[in-house]
């Protein structure tokens, strides 16, 4: 078993022992951020480039990398930007396997620092299909900072089909799940919400 074999939110909460609150506007308080001008300019060559595709890959390669990359410059690069990578935590409970993206709050791209963030891509453009996996690889978090010596009180995840965002947030073994989708057209929502963990690590630019 891997987190990608969390097909649905309903096995993530039963086998991993989470309770679930919806919450509208989970980040409501949350400064955005505006894009710059070097963002702006990429997503107005991608956007409709990755929808003409209409792959998962291209969504990703092409919507999703700029976004995160946006936010580890702003903070000076002082952000682990990993995409694809392995991140086996505990087999027996399933948490082993790739996660499409990972952030960290460490500059270390050599291998994996406590603390991070998950971020999935949504298969099949449905965002409800990724939010299993990404309840499993926030467990996955919490479990990882634990042994590093990095408890958090709170873990963040994200689901993202590239133009459509849902938020999580983790707080021991209650899930919080923002029942807001946001859309690239809020952009700055979206980038001051992907930057919050990170804001008590280092300042923005």
């Amino acid at each position: 078993m891997a987190y990608s074999d969390f097909k649905t939110i309903e096995q993530a909460v039963s086998e991993l022992e989470l309770t679930v609150e919806d919450f509208p506007n989970l980040f409501g308080n949350i400064a955005p951020i505006s894009p710059s001008e070097r963002l702006k300019e990429t997503l107005e060559e991608t956007l409709n480039l990755a929808a003409t595709i209409s792959t998962e890959k291209a969504r990703s390669e092409l919507i999703i990398t700029p976004i995160l990359l946006e936010i580890r410059r702003r903070f000076n690069n002082q952000i682990g930007y990993f995409s694809g990578n392995t991140f086996n935590v505990d087999n027996a409970k399933g948490l082993n396997g790739a996660c499409d993206f990972i952030l960290s709050a460490s500059p270390n791209q050599s291998l994996i620092t406590a603390p991070v963030l998950t971020v999935v891509e949504a298969k099949d453009n449905d965002l409800r299909l990724g939010l299993g996996q990404c309840a499993a690889q926030m467990v996955a978090v919490q479990i990882f900072n634990a042994r590093k010596g990095q408890e958090q009180s709170t873990v963040y995840g994200i689901v993202s089909t590239g133009t459509n965002w849902r938020f999580l947030i983790l707080e021991k073994q209650v899930l919080k799940i923002d029942i807001v989708e946001y859309f690239i057209s809020e952009i700055s929502q979206i980038l001051g919400m992907i930057a919050e963990p990170f804001r008590q690590y280092f300042d923005l630019n």
